[in-house]
């Protein structure tokens, strides 16, 4: 789940009463799907874009399935609670210097904003950042 630090961080979210927010603003129809695969207790890593460097630097928790955003009935948010940051940032040039993180979805589709990650590639972004704090 990508967003932009400047509008809102894993700080802002983890500031947040309980740490939660609904993960709003989502207009494109492939994010959207992904939002509406989500599943309350899936884990997401936090990815800050048009950052230096973008990189992940945490993952949420989903508490609550998806559900409208706003009047229009296309648009979907999930709720997600702040689970941790990682250790170290992984930043995407790391990401992209992996052969085995080739086919990640942040490496093919860099523009959109929610994507899939496989289990291997879960295990493989979160021991480059050394893990949770």
């Amino acid at each position: 789940m990508k967003s932009e630090p400047e509008v809102f961080s894993i700080e802002d979210l983890a500031a947040r009463p309980g740490g939660r927010s609904g993960w709003d603003g989502v207009r494109n129809y492939a994010a959207r799907n992904n939002l509406k695969a989500m599943r309350t207790g899936d884990q997401a890593f936090f990815y800050h874009s048009n950052a230096a460097p973008p990189a992940v630097v945490g993952v949420v928790r989903v508490t609550r399935e998806a559900y409208p955003d706003g009047p229009d009935p296309r648009w979907v948010q999930v709720e997600v609670e702040h689970a941790g940051r990682l250790k170290a940032p992984v930043p995407l040039a790391d990401i992209k210097a992996r052969a085995d993180l080739a086919g990640m979805a942040l490496v093919k589709y860099g523009r959109l904003s929610v994507q899939p990650v496989t289990p291997r590639e879960w295990k493989s972004v979160l021991e480059m950042g050394g893990g949770l704090r």
